[in-house]
């Protein structure tokens, strides 16, 4: 024993008399690199932006030394689905996802661009508590704009098909002329020469409802042209889940483009069990050659809009005309009795969750603040008026669609998906801190709580997977989904996004009552080298940057 020491003392005694060779190295840690491979006890060294050796480094030293005794050690973890697009203009710490290892940030569904002025007017007039300049044009300037400003998470965006029809036809529901459709290809290649990840569309909302697959199609190929992929917020969710399905296979395949299903689930108890078909269909197209993929939240509750109740055609022309339909009283009729109509012609959440069903979290309007937490149908008795009514009446009031959380998942269901090897993660929410202007209102939980709650209740206390495959699903399978090349892994000369987190404590502490609430348990997060999360606090650091898709193109200096 006295050799051991005296050896282990000159092993020490060489180390702490060498100059620092890293700037970081995290000792005695669990690491995970994000294969899925088994943890190893190794330590980690990071050099300005990048892993610089992984192994037995005892003979080394760093000049910030970090004792990972009893922890995990773990890439970055990548959010598929992230509404951070304004709350980090208000705020680039990225509080909330940091908390959780989250280190980058991938937006869809919508898009920062390519805007009109009229768009820009539009966006800027229904601002909320988070007020902002609109400076940019293109998806690309606004990402370039995000990074200015300082974010300490990596960012990434898809280029909405939403938008890019937006910017050319309005928010009109019919089918582009060839002239226009041109144009709109010719807006999804300059956003992919400015490093969008791919092409993304939301079908349930307006202006995406109104497009139609052959549409998409053609936006998909331009996409594909350059690297991208396709990835989606189905036409259904609900009773035409498995036809939503279909058209996803279609558009990848004719389009010869990889894609991904967003937030996967069966809306409504009546179609649970539609997910074994979910399921087969998938894994059919992979098994043919399709790249097809998913993502999902760990909740049983989603969170959109009253536009979610309503039919499409009331909210042709956007906000201001959907409002003012609503107050014409024979419009109105029309509106009750479609969303109290059982029908496939459109996805009517409302209907699968009901009133007691539908939490009210956001409102535009301070006087109606009082209504948050509270359900639709508490709201209506409160008011004397149906649960229909009531939604119409906080629509034109509130001067917003009314964010609310709508239950309509199954638990048993989340487990299941939580266990398929091609779906990884995304929050579908911003990321905020629980401060001003953000706690003026309420929000849904997987805000601050989606992938702490994935390994501290799905993988700790549940069982439902290892410890090694949640953090693959979390790192190198979205980054492969994505084509990022250097990140994802714990690998030498790959970007150092590291996460140090404990895994007897991590957890999610939001809920659907008192939401803003952090994820406990991260100790540790760097974001290319730049260290954002020290012992569990945040460093005020802001060294994110924008990951560019693969069709990206260097914009020289002429």
């Amino acid at each position: 024993m006295k050799r051991i020491a005296l050896a282990l003392a000159v092993v020490c005694a060489a180390a702490c008399s060498k100059p620092p060779k890293y700037d970081v190295v995290i000792r005695h840690g669990t690491v995970y690199d994000g294969t899925g491979a088994p943890a190893q006890a190794v330590d980690v060294a990071i050099l300005d932006d990048r892993i610089a050796a992984i192994g037995d480094l005892a003979a080394e030293r760093g000049r910030d030394e970090v004792d990972a005794t009893g922890l995990a050690v773990a890439p970055g973890f990548i959010n598929m689905l992230s509404h951070s697009e304004t709350s980090l203009i208000e705020d680039g710490r990225s509080q909330g996802a940091l908390r959780q290892g989250v280190t980058l940030e991938v937006f869809g569904e919508s898009s920062m661009g390519p805007l009109t002025d009229a768009m820009k007017k539009d966006q800027m007039e229904r601002q909320g508590d988070i007020k902002f300049n609109i400076v940019w044009n293109t998806l690309g300037g606004y990402l370039d704009h995000l990074v200015a400003r300082g974010i300490s998470t990596n960012v990434a965006s898809f280029v909405s098909a939403a938008t890019v029809r937006a910017n050319e036809i309005g928010l009109d529901n019919r089918a582009p002329t060839t002239a226009e459709l041109e144009r709109m290809r010719a807006d999804v290649r300059v956003a992919m020469d400015e490093g969008a990840m791919g092409l993304t569309t939301a079908l349930i909302y307006i202006p995406g409802v109104f497009a139609k697959t052959d549409e998409l199609v053609e936006l998909a190929k331009v996409a594909s042209a350059s690297g991208g992929m396709y990835i989606s917020h189905t036409r259904s969710e609900g009773n035409r889940l498995l036809e939503a399905i279909d058209e996803t296979l279609t558009i990848a395949r004719e389009a010869k483009i990889r894609a991904e299903i967003y937030h996967l689930k069966e809306s409504g108890e009546s179609n649970w069990s539609k997910l074994d078909a979910v399921i087969a269909k998938v894994e059919a197209a992979r098994n043919a050659g399709l790249d097809i993929t998913a993502d999902m939240y760990t909740y049983t509750a989603g969170s959109t809009g009253l536009d979610a109740a309503m039919p499409p055609w009331v909210q042709e022309g956007g906000y201001k005309a959907w409002a003012k339909r609503l107050q014409d009283p024979a419009i109105r009729e029309r509106v009750r009795r479609e969303m109290t109509t059982p029908s496939d012609a459109w996805e009517n959440l409302m209907a699968a969750a009901g009133g007691a069903g539908t939490l009210l979290v956001g409102f535009k309007n301070e006087a109606l603040r009082i209504y948050a937490g509270k359900t639709l149908a508490e709201v209506a008795q409160r008011r004397g008026t149906s649960v229909q009514d009531t939604a119409m009446d906080l629509v034109v009031e509130d001067g917003s669609r009314v964010q609310v959380v709508y239950f309509l998942m199954s638990e048993d269901n989340v487990k299941r998906q939580i266990a398929l090897p091609w779906v990884s993660f995304g929050a579908d929410a911003s990321s905020m801190a629980p401060e001003d202007p953000f706690i003026r209102t309420s929000t849904h939980p997987r805000a601050y709580g989606n992938f702490a709650r994935l390994l501290g209740k799905y993988v700790r206390d549940e069982h439902v997977i290892p410890m090694a495959e949640a953090i693959r699903k979390l790192t190198s399978l979205p980054a492969a989904t994505l084509r990022i090349k250097e990140r994802g892994r714990l690998a030498q000369g790959y970007f150092a996004d590291v996460v140090v987190f404990d895994p007897k404590t991590i957890a999610d502490t939001s809920t659907y009552e008192k939401p803003h609430q952090y994820a406990v348990g991260v100790r540790q997060v760097w974001v290319n080298g730049g260290q954002v999360l020290k012992d569990g606090e945040h460093t005020g650091q802001k060294p994110g940057r924008v990951v560019r898709g693969p069709g990206w193109k260097a914009r020289r200096k002429t």
